[in-house]
């Protein structure tokens, strides 16, 4: 084989085009008008989406900015209140993407955020069990399941039924939501902005409507009307992504109806145990493995067990669900206040006890709370444009892994804004126009795949 040498004056050619077309494109980027985007809600989705946009602040113009409207505080609802379980293969069809790359980003993103929160963990299957007819004769939890001894956890060590593995921590972790989300709030709020560079600000108050000019066959955004202190204010926008968990369904009212959005929100009461104390006083570690507890018909409860890094127990799986429709959430149902049913955390509370002598001899709670998730008709997010607007998006609706797909949305939403398509994930199957009206209910749970795994109701 002949090969060439570039002569030195081809050499200098070369660079000499490179550099002119670096030259070139910011020339371009310096005489394109900035762009404002301005994202609704400051949960783990709408924070991901700006902090995604945030990370690619040399794809803006120069006086570029991005703005999170919110109506309550950072993480207020689901993104503060949630388990933060992920699970990497448990995809099935149209979601196996948002699983896998969400997983794969969490690893990534909390190393560079610095989130203590974040750890990979086993996952178990577990059965309701029975209290032993023969109680001089009883085998520990683990003498009975001796293959899983080294996952089951110490405070395991109750009445249950048949243990299985669904994880053992290569594909499963969790993460304390609220500390993601504000670990990128604070990493956008701090950063360093030259003069002229990306700007990121956080304005708190409540989204009334959407400004725009008619042209070219569409509506170009030119602006985000809100309510702040009873008073009336405008921010300049060129870009609007809509995420604000199940009240995005107000953006049909914001987008004059081009686009319905029909959502339920599924709401649902959660608890965390307090860290155990040892004889001395002293805070015990609490094993680090999750748990998926089958139906428990004598509390009405279907369990899911989170032990946290700082020793907190956080369950959901409660059951006694409300299911919140469309119009009032559109009226703005349980934003601003999302109170905990009292019997269901009783039941919760005789569920666990009745698993963990541990926590039902010295156990204390330290959080009743509830939040709602949001659920389109067919479980599917909406992740993509408005029709027949330019500058419009929506991102919401994404059941009960929100907050493990929450990384991939963010690439995804910021890929679609500033590229003008995805190259991460496959959006079609969440065009937000895809449903004008709909009875139908998909399915709300966790699953593995298709098995049902999760809270179910």
């Amino acid at each position: 084989m002949i090969t060439h040498a570039l002569s030195p004056v081809h050499t200098r050619l070369a660079s000499f085009s490179s550099l002119r077309a670096a030259t070139t494109t910011t020339l371009q980027m310096s005489a394109a008008p900035p762009r404002h985007i301005v994202v609704i809600g400051a949960g783990i989705q709408g924070t991901s989406v700006a902090y995604q946009l945030h990370k690619r602040s040399a794809s803006f113009p120069p006086h570029s900015s991005i703005t999170i409207l919110e109506s309550q505080a950072v993480a207020s609802a689901a993104s503060g209140k949630g388990g933060g379980f992920m699970a990497r293969s448990w995809g099935n069809g149209v979601t196996t993407g948002l699983h896998e790359l969400g997983f794969d980003m969490y690893e990534e993103l909390c190393a560079e955020l610095n989130v203590q929160s974040y750890r990979k963990l086993p996952v178990l299957s577990v059965a309701p069990g029975r209290p032993p007819s023969n109680k001089g004769n009883q085998q520990s939890v683990k003498e009975r399941n001796p293959s899983l001894s080294d996952v089951i956890p110490d405070w395991l060590d109750g009445s249950v039924g048949r243990i299985s593995p669904l994880g053992l921590g290569e594909d499963t972790a969790q993460v304390t939501p609220k500390e993601f989300v504000e670990k990128m709030m604070d990493r956008m709020m701090n950063a360093n902005c030259s003069d002229g560079g990306l700007s990121f600000k956080l304005v708190m108050g409540t989204c009334t409507g959407i400004d725009y000019e008619e042209g070219d066959g569409s509506k170009s955004i030119t602006g985000v009307r809100y309510t702040a202190n009873d008073k009336e204010h405008t921010l300049e926008a060129s870009d609007v992504i809509v995420s604000a968990g199940p009240w995005s369904c107000k953006a049909e009212h914001w987008f004059e109806n081009s686009v319905q959005l029909p959502m339920e929100g599924v709401k649902s009461t959660s608890i965390v145990w307090k860290p155990p104390l040892d004889h001395e006083g002293k805070l015990k570690s609490v094993d680090a493995t999750a748990l998926f507890c089958g139906e428990d018909e004598r509390f009405g409860t279907h369990l899911e067990v989170y032990p946290r890094p700082d020793g907190t127990v956080y369950i959901c799986g409660i059951g006694g669900s409300d299911y919140i429709s469309t119009s009032d959430l559109q009226s703005s149902a349980f934003l601003s206040s999302c109170p905990p049913k009292p019997d269901r955390v009783t039941a919760a509370t005789s569920a666990f006890h009745a698993m963990s002598n541990t926590y039902a001899q010295k156990g204390e709670l330290q959080t009743v709370q509830a939040c709602m998730r949001p659920c389109p008709p067919d479980a599917l997010p909406y992740m993509g444009t408005v029709p027949g607007y330019s500058g419009a998006y929506i991102n919401a609706g994404h059941n009960c892994w929100g907050i493990a797909w929450a990384p991939a949305c963010g690439r995804a939403m910021a890929e679609l804004v500033l590229d003008g398509e995805c190259a991460c994930l496959d959006l079609n199957p969440f065009d937000p126009a895809r449903f004008t009206t709909s009875s139908k209910r998909g399915g709300r749970g966790r699953k593995k795949g298709s098995l049902s795994v999760g809270e179910q109701w």
